[in-house]
């Protein structure tokens, strides 16, 4: 990884990690983005592995929290979930220009679903 890569590396994490950017990690183009926010109040996010290459880098991102409202039409279970986002980021001398992200369901959704 060349030290361009390495700043940008960086600069990705503590975007993700920043609790003031925990409202943008949550846009993204899927029907349910704005269930997010009521259904998992107490989330936090984590950088799980980020990976750049010149001015882009894609993320896998860790979220954390309680179901605590409805969700994809599931109501509030009280459990605790991981769920998992992929971002990708252009930068530019370090600087986050712009990304976009998306969560995977098929991992989130049977942790909420009813088991026997």
């Amino acid at each position: 990884m060349t030290s361009k890569e390495r700043n940008n590396a960086e600069a990705v994490k503590a975007f993700i990690e920043d609790p003031a950017n925990r409202e943008l990690l949550e846009r993204t183009e899927q029907f349910f983005a704005g269930q997010w926010t009521e259904a998992f109040a107490d989330r936090r996010y984590a950088a799980e592995e980020i990976l750049a290459q010149g001015d882009k880098a894609v993320a896998r991102i860790a979220m954390t929290g309680t179901h605590a409202g409805a969700f994809a039409g599931i109501e509030a279970t009280g459990r605790t979930i991981k769920g998992t986002q992929f971002r990708e980021f252009r930068l530019e001398d370090g600087r986050i220009l712009e990304h976009r992200g998306w969560f995977d369901t098929g991992l989130l959704l049977p942790q909420l679903q009813s088991r026997p």
